[in-house]
């Protein structure tokens, strides 16, 4: 991955693409590459819609290889939920095709000065982008159903649907999956509204005749992914809870711990939680001939996505993650998975993130616009956002904003980000991410969860504040760095338990790229990029008053365990003094 294919959308013309030499930004990948883009070309203070902004689409260092695990894709850009710095993750096959043709990342710049709206191909015979209008508000489903009727199937695609293109702050981007269905998401922060402001809604990648990316060492990289697979299926986490239950197998977990946000954080323990549980989920995938064991790309050996049939039978959805069964589950008061998977597939199909819009229903049912518990009612709301009601854009710019609109003060955000599936007070270690990562309300910038409730690298009191912004910082950093990499985050788990785990991911860098680099390597390459992302927002007007959980969080007690957030301001200020 030497070169950078740049498309400048506004160019005299028509749209222009470019390809030039990855130049200063070489060595980086994925996260560390968006970010490091963002930073340098993106003026802080432009207006996220605008044509100064950039979106940024880069797998990671490891992408197309051979190494598992390595599917990861990065979107980058300055968010229009956040009006700071973003990067969101998605999995599918965008990542690893992308890389097998050599580019380390698309840049879409500039701004369009007609309303068409524009298609990308891109394969060994170079790039080719064409007005196709008759792509313009379809859902994605339909969208990829035209892609293949074009391309076939054995593409990859990264595309957008109507909340991408009416550029709602909720709007995700979709990447295919090996099935070429459209559900993997990069879904926080807005990221499908810039690609909707670029009037991009699709990107056809076609690796065909591309060979896998080849290392510096093949002997030392086939031996250190060797070890890097036993690795990944000897742990617990990645070997058996993963596979055989999803991520929803924290549903539970969460519940029982008290930590579990429910009727829009106002309880940590939802009664209906059972009906919505990682087991229940598996188990109802399994009986109606779907998989609770399915991977999202080629290289997936952890395998922690299903699919979701309906009663009859019929494919509806993947399997919902555990933040999407939360969002729509539990903090709406819905104990139905049927519904929520319906909710699930009208979110990728309409291009929404499942985490800022089961939180913006929450907000929406404690205002009353709807009652808790009520699943038609839910799924008429994010129909409204498809349709581009009045209400439904209100809905579709996220919670902050439906908070404002209708007066609720309990609004569970940071930095305009709505927060995901475990409550601050009850593990307070993530309260700590929330409040602090340059990318707001986030639980993949450090998952504290891992050593705060599942005790995975380290033992830390949940509902203490001791220890929680030393074990916030650390994660992090390595977090950033792994997302550079294009491993899938859940790889950390094992990564975390396992010293030898963790040296054979440096030992497969180490011998792709012939570099010798050490542990306190990659927390130096974590570092650069969060002060990278911090020199952003600070630039676009952040300060440490951002820096904050919402207030309610420091005054409304938590059931079961009646607790507060309780980390000071001056220990949330100093997270990032290393």
């Amino acid at each position: 991955m030497d070169k950078i294919l740049r498309i400048d959308m506004g160019a005299e013309g028509g749209p222009k693409a470019t390809v030039a030499p990855i130049g200063n930004y070489a060595g980086l990948g994925g996260r560390g590459l968006t970010s490091a883009i963002v930073s340098k070309e993106v003026p802080p203070t432009c207006h996220p819609l605008g044509e100064d902004n950039k979106l940024v689409i880069a797998p990671g260092m490891l992408s197309g290889t051979t190494a598992a695990m390595s599917g990861r894709i990065s979107v980058g850009c300055k968010s229009p939920l956040t009006g700071g710095i973003k990067e969101a993750n998605a999995g599918g096959q965008a990542a690893q095709c992308l890389a097998r043709l050599g580019y380390a990342a698309i840049v879409l710049e500039g701004k369009p000065k007609t309303d068409d709206t524009y298609k990308v191909l891109i394969n060994s015979d170079g790039v080719q982008i064409t007005v196709d209008n008759s792509l313009k508000m379809l859902g994605n489903y339909a969208t990829i159903d035209k892609i293949k009727e074009q391309y076939g199937d054995k593409v990859a695609c990264i595309s957008i649907g109507p909340a991408g293109e009416m550029k709602l702050g909720a709007a995700s981007v979709a990447c295919t999956d090996m099935e070429m269905r459209p559900t993997r998401h990069a879904g926080r922060g807005g990221v499908g509204a810039v690609m909707g402001a670029k009037r991009v809604k699709a990107i056809v990648i076609d690796d065909s005749g591309c060979k896998m990316r080849s290392p510096k060492d093949p002997e030392k990289f086939k031996d250190a992914c060797k070890r890097w697979v036993d690795g990944l299926k000897t742990h617990p986490v990645t070997s058996q809870g993963l596979p055989l239950f999803g991520t929803n197998v924290l549903t539970n977990v969460i519940n029982e711990a008290g930590g579990y946000p429910t009727h829009n954080f106002s309880m940590g323990r939802f009664p209906g939680h059972q009906s919505i549980s990682g087991e229940t989920q598996a188990a109802r995938e399994t009986e109606r001939g779907g998989s609770a064991t399915h991977g999202c790309h080629r290289g997936c050996i952890i395998q922690c996505s299903g699919i979701y049939n309906d009663k009859d039978g019929n494919y509806l959805t993947k399997q919902p993650e555990y933040e999407t069964v939360w969002a729509h589950g539990g903090n709406c008061g819905i104990d139905d998975l049927d519904v929520i998977a319906q909710l699930d597939r009208l979110d990728d199909d309409f291009g929404l993130d499942t985490i800022e819009m089961g939180a913006t229903i929450g907000v929406a049912m404690e205002a009353g616009v709807a009652k808790f518990g009520d699943g038609q009612a839910a799924i008429n709301l994010v129909k409204e956002v498809g349709q581009g009601t009045p209400l439904g854009r209100i809905l579709g710019s996220g919670a902050a904003v439906t908070g404002k609109v209708f007066g609720v003060e309990r609004v569970p955000v940071v930095k305009g980000q709505a927060m995901p599936a475990y409550d601050p007070r009850a593990v307070q270690g993530i309260g700590v991410t929330y409040a602090t990562s340059p990318m707001g309300a986030d639980h993949t910038s450090g998952y504290a969860v891992a050593q705060n409730i599942m005790k995975v690298g380290g033992d830390v009191d949940p509902q203490s504040p001791e220890g929680q912004t030393a074990l916030s910082r650390e994660l992090q950093i390595t977090t950033a760095a792994v997302d550079s990499t294009g491993m899938c985050l859940f790889v950390a788990f094992a990564a975390m338990d396992q010293p030898d785990t963790f040296q054979a991911l440096i030992d497969i860098i180490n011998s792709f790229y012939g570099l010798s680099l050490t542990g306190d390597d990659v927390a130096a390459l974590g570092k650069s990029i969060l002060k990278n992302e911090r020199e952003f927002n600070l630039a676009a007007g952040f300060s440490k008053a951002d820096d904050r959980l919402p207030p309610f969080m420091k005054k409304q007690a938590l059931s079961p365990h009646n607790i507060v957030f309780k980390v000071k301001d001056e220990d949330l200020d100093s997270v990032f003094n290393w």
